[in-house]
């Protein structure tokens, strides 16, 4: 997308927000008597419906939420403002992916010719009881496209979502719609980038200035999440991930991949050796002067052994995921990984005549003698499990999503919009299968999750704990609300797995004391602990129950007690405990990724200063690192990464020669992973960021603890 381009879809981006953010501020204080200032009307005006009425309680209800259930005016008006934001960003997301859905045949026409759409005009053929309608019915067609759609895009089109309480009217639509379709336009919405550059341009660069106008350092998690929103160029994603997931592919399969031609930026040798398992190469020499820089690159380069893995067990992490731009092309490569890993199970050199095959790969049989790993979670190869081409074909996308891509961030705006391009990336490559849209199996899950501090309500985190046998799960559950405090400005930064690890492992052995003893907690059996005959009598047997097993375990009892709190509660209390419940399943997610460890990790990170309200923990946590927040993000993606995983990022270049920098290189980059692959960029490579950067991938020593 050219510079002139981008130029329109930032105005129309501005335009836009302006104009929803002013509708929104007209309801809530016109119509339902919420003010920017905090202040809240105690009862719903007489001017209000029923329905109104019950729209406006939950409405209070969502401020006071998002203020931690408090009433104090400064807070509220905070929240009031949140939820000004959330409700406008969400509205225009929404309507951004219907004009990129229309292109690309995976909706019927349905908002680029407003109410006289196609896809509406076949819709009130089917129910013409609509014409009686002020708006002819255009407003619930638009809604039960958003129900048709939030089946596999919940996170974006979830119409019980807070932010859907307040509906653009009719004039207000119209005008949207008018900066959507205007013809200058039109030829935005079947590029995937677009969906980026509109999360990036709904902060103004004249926002950003006056944040840093007002303090040197990020105030909250929105401001340190505002001043680093800058979109990572193509080719350095391309860069960062040939020479990440494309390389440890290409050694895992010792260089017979179709990756090592569709990978253009991976940095190869000229002379690859790669060692057997349990091979040790020579020693390189370190010096040699006299030879020059071409005769050095044509020296031998051994490559360790790299086991093969089924590739539902290669993990991909971006910890700062924005509009999820690494993990689109990461899934561009991971087509190709399934590919050849399926065809891996071919065990004879030339496939029989009517073999499924996905092309001339494998035809040779080289590299792939050995067989196919297993999958962890199933304990079967990948061809055991999609035994034919076609299965294997409707599987694909769905199973690149569930496994392979996961992604976090401090912005809600994320986990819409990255939930949404990956999805789209997904149909992308069932068109390309040539599977039709109506046998394609729904995508359900995307591992993008917002890093956000639990919700405050203590009255309901005392009830809902009441709830949870045994009262251990209770225990554990408080702790992990304090320790997630500062989630907002951490993310991923916050070590969850360490804050957690004794606390769980206690709770764990208190578990199986209670187990052991006969107690009241017996009935909490997993599924892991059988039953073994002793010498007298039977016993329980656990040695399968380890502290990664039992979290699992006792985080789907959270969510399944989580799910029915709602459910439970008198009319009048139901939302006050949904939104509470949906944020505290939420923040699980967050915990999920951060007790796993990841084969890949990339991330285009936040640099400058930290948040000023986490300063303080920030500095404790991060004493090597605490200089900058991108020298503290490589630290922890190092943490993250599996012995030999390797993680690629574009950051400052100022880590490389400034003497306050010194630890992060001797201690991080030379004693735990050394680069790989450096390149100099210099300026001008994120868009309007004035710093000078570099990208680089590094590799995890494999003697490093995981």
């Amino acid at each position: 997308m050219d510079q002139q381009t981008r130029n329109l879809l930032q105005n129309a981006t501005q335009r836009a927000r302006r104009l929803l953010e002013a509708e929104i501020t007209q309801q809530l204080g016109g119509t339902f008597d919420i003010l920017e200032d905090g202040a809240v009307a105690d009862m719903p005006g007489p001017h209000l419906t029923p329905d109104q009425a019950l729209v406006r309680q939950r409405l209070v209800e969502s401020v006071r939420h998002r203020a931690g259930g408090g009433d104090q005016k400064p807070k509220l008006a905070e929240a009031v403002g949140g939820y000004k934001r959330e409700a406008a960003f969400t509205i225009l997301n929404r309507f951004v992916a219907l004009k990129m859905l229309e292109t690309r045949d995976l909706l019927k026409q349905c908002i680029s010719k407003g109410d006289q759409s196609s896809g509406f005009k076949e819709f009130t053929l089917l129910a013409p009881a609509l014409a009686a309608f002020p708006d002819k019915g255009y407003r619930l067609y638009l809604e039960c496209v958003f129900d048709e759609l939030s089946v596999e895009v919940k996170i974006l089109f979830d119409r019980h979502d807070p932010a859907s309480l307040i509906w653009p009217r009719r004039q207000t639509l119209d005008d949207l719609l008018s900066i959507l379709n205007d013809a200058d336009l039109a030829g935005v919405w079947g590029v995937d980038e677009t969906i980026g550059w509109v999360y990036q341009y709904f902060n103004s660069q004249e926002e950003r200035r006056a944040m840093r106008d007002a303090s040197q350092a990020p105030r909250n998690s929105r401001e340190l999440a505002v001043r680093n929103q800058f979109f990572t160029p193509r080719y350095v994603v391309q860069f960062l991930v040939d020479n990440t997931l494309g390389r440890t592919w290409y050694e895992m399969r010792q260089g017979q991949t179709r990756l090592a031609g569709q990978c253009e930026y991976m940095v190869r040798r000229a002379s690859e050796i790669f060692l057997a398992e349990g091979e040790a190469g020579p020693e390189e020499p370190k010096d040699q002067p006299d030879l020059s820089q071409e005769e050095l690159l044509k020296q031998p380069v051994h490559i360790p052994f790299r086991p093969k893995k089924d590739p539902r067990d290669l993990k991909i992490l971006d910890p700062a995921s924005g509009s999820g731009h690494f993990l689109l092309y990461a899934f561009d490569l991971l087509l190709t990984i399934y590919e050849e890993a399926w065809n891996d199970s071919i065990s004879s050199p030339a496939p029989s005549p009517g073999t499924p095959d996905f092309g001339e790969l494998g035809r040779t049989g080289e590299g792939r003698g050995e067989g196919s790993p297993v999958f962890s979670g199933t304990g079967k190869t990948l061809r055991d499990d999609y035994p034919t081409e076609s299965a294997l074909k409707h599987a694909i996308p769905g199973l690149i999503l569930r496994h392979n891509l996961h992604g976090i961030d401090i912005d809600p705006r994320c986990a819409q919009i990255a939930a949404l391009a990956l999805w789209m990336r997904a149909q992308r490559a069932f068109a390309d299968f040539k599977l039709p849209r109506d046998s394609r199996p729904a995508i359900r899950k995307t591992n993008i999750v917002v890093a956000e501090p639990m919700p405050g309500e203590t009255d309901l985190l005392d009830s809902f704990c009441a709830t949870l046998n045994p009262p251990l799960l209770g225990q554990l559950l408080r702790y992990v609300f304090e320790k997630m405090t500062l989630a907002g400005e951490m993310g991923y930064l916050l070590k969850l797995d360490e804050l957690l690890r004794d606390k769980i492992a206690l709770a764990r052995e208190q578990w199986i004391k209670a187990q052991t003893g006969g107690g009241a907690d017996q009935h909490l059996l997993f599924g892991g602990v059988e039953r073994r005959a002793g010498a007298d009598q039977l016993r329980l047997d656990f040695t399968g129950i380890t502290n990664e097993s039992f979290w699992r375990e006792v985080e789907s009892r959270f969510r399944a007690a989580l799910a029915g709190y709602a459910e439970h509660a008198t009319l009048n209390e139901r939302w006050r405990r949904k939104l509470f419940s949906d944020d505290a399943a939420a923040g699980l997610g967050l915990i999920d990724l951060e007790l796993q460890r990841f084969d890949v990790i990339l991330m285009n990170p936040p640099f400058g200063a930290g948040s000023s309200h986490a300063k303080r923990d920030f500095d404790r946590t991060y004493s090597r690192t605490k200089n900058d927040l991108y020298a503290a993000f490589i630290e922890r993606g190092v943490h993250l990464l599996r012995a030999g995983g390797m993680l690629g990022a574009i950051t400052s270049r100022t880590g490389f020669f400034l003497g306050s920098f010194r630890k992060w290189r001797e201690e991080v980059l030379i004693r735990e992973a050394p680069a790989t692959v450096f390149a100099d960029l210099g300026y001008g490579v994120l868009d309007s960021a004035l710093v000078e950067v570099a990208a680089y991938c590094l590799q995890k020593k494999r003697e490093v603890a995981a």
